[in-house]
């Protein structure tokens, strides 16, 4: 590697170090026993929902805004929330199974 090219990739490493380069903000959602775990999240989040489930199910928007095809065991869908706002979710499946998703402006 040439030396200008390493300053360039140590500047770079340095500016990933300090924390200057964001990454964005995810959290994870397992579906297990039948139930979605409730979530708190900042917008610009994506969720992940897991089926930790040996049942398929789905993750909808109750407003359409998402929807998620059959989950097998141990499949995921992800979701970004943009926007603050307190989202209602469903299985298509299992209709009893709902839950909230509360984004809160970014910090």
């Amino acid at each position: 590697m040439n030396p200008r090219r390493f300053k360039i990739y140590l500047g770079l490493l340095g500016l990933a170090m300090s924390g200057f380069v964001a990454a964005e903000p995810e959290s994870k959602s397992l579906i297990k026993d039948f139930k979605f775990t409730p979530l708190a999240v900042k917008a610009g989040t994506t969720v992940t929902w897991v089926n930790r489930d040996d049942e398929p199910h789905t993750v909808v928007s109750d407003t359409g805004l998402f929807r998620s095809g059959g989950l097998d065991t141990n499949e995921s869908f992800s979701y970004r929330f943009d926007k603050p706002g307190t989202y209602q979710i469903h299985c298509t499946i299992h209709p009893r199974m709902v839950a909230t998703v509360v984004v809160s402006p970014p910090s």
